[in-house]
């Protein structure tokens, strides 16, 4: 490891890695020297990360497309790495959808766009941790950074589905990191805030994008929050570590 690639070496699994947050992590990880391992829906967005990461790095990541509905595509994903690397040292979990109805009333979301949010959503990150942990737990120090939403905490009209979905996802995260406090493997859940996103576009078609945070100014933070000699904290805001807040402030 050397102050110029923190990550050198380093395996990362970015989940939902095709734009948005996702994509500029990917990219992030791969400059401070990490090895991505990149899945997402479509194999193009993903040729593109690709691309600029060839283009920053000089190395290629590895692409996965798959569904996240596809649980046992969840469940190859973890043997393939294990069969290729023996272990996962970073896991950036960014995967998550409004659904094509977007911002929708409760009672009026189509049960068949209801069960593919929940999928992608919920259902999914305990699949991933299921298959993963093994991976994480034969590295050195395993870092998971989990991407959460204050809607998590405090849902609003219209948000329902995709607010419980992420509630759900969230107390996942937090239980599975208390139960395994005694391995080198760590878990941040991290609330990026508003952010110039394609699903933030989604809900607020006639707002301004350029009034918000731009996804890649979280990677220095995702850097950070992946490095195996540091302790991350287990709740981040991006609002509160970029107002340079002690670490101790952020859980």
């Amino acid at each position: 490891m050397t102050s110029d690639l923190p990550l050198n070496d380093r395996i990362a699994l970015v989940v939902g890695a095709s734009r948005g947050i996702g994509y500029e992590a990917a990219l992030a990880l791969a400059v401070a020297g990490a090895h991505v391992v990149a899945t997402a829906r479509t194999q193009g967005a993903l040729e593109e990360l690709d691309d600029a990461i060839y283009a920053a790095t000089g190395r290629h990541a590895t692409l996965v497309p798959f569904d996240l509905i596809d649980g046992g595509g969840i469940d190859r994903l973890g043997g393939a790495i294990f069969g290729r690397f023996g272990k996962l040292d970073i896991w950036v979990n960014a995967a998550a959808t409004l659904g094509a109805q977007g911002l929708t009333p409760v009672s009026h979301i189509d049960p068949r766009g209801f069960a593919k949010i929940e999928k992608t959503n919920f259902t999914a990150t305990y699949r991933l941790i299921r298959s993963l942990e093994p991976l994480l737990r034969a590295s050195d120090a395993g870092r998971v950074i989990h991407l959460t939403t204050s809607l998590a905490r405090e849902p609003k009209a219209f948000w329902g589905l995709y607010a419980a979905t992420k509630a759900g996802a969230e107390a996942l995260m937090l239980a599975w990191g208390d139960e395994i406090e005694n391995t080198s493997v760590r878990i941040s859940v991290l609330d990026p805030g508003r952010m110039r996103t394609q699903m933030r576009a989604q809900a607020f078609p006639g707002e301004d994008p350029m009034t918000l945070p731009a996804p890649s100014e979280l990677g220095p933070l995702i850097v950070e929050l992946a490095r195996g000699d540091l302790t991350p904290p287990s709740k981040v805001s991006f609002k509160e570590w970029k107002a340079d807040l002690p670490a101790d402030a952020l859980i």
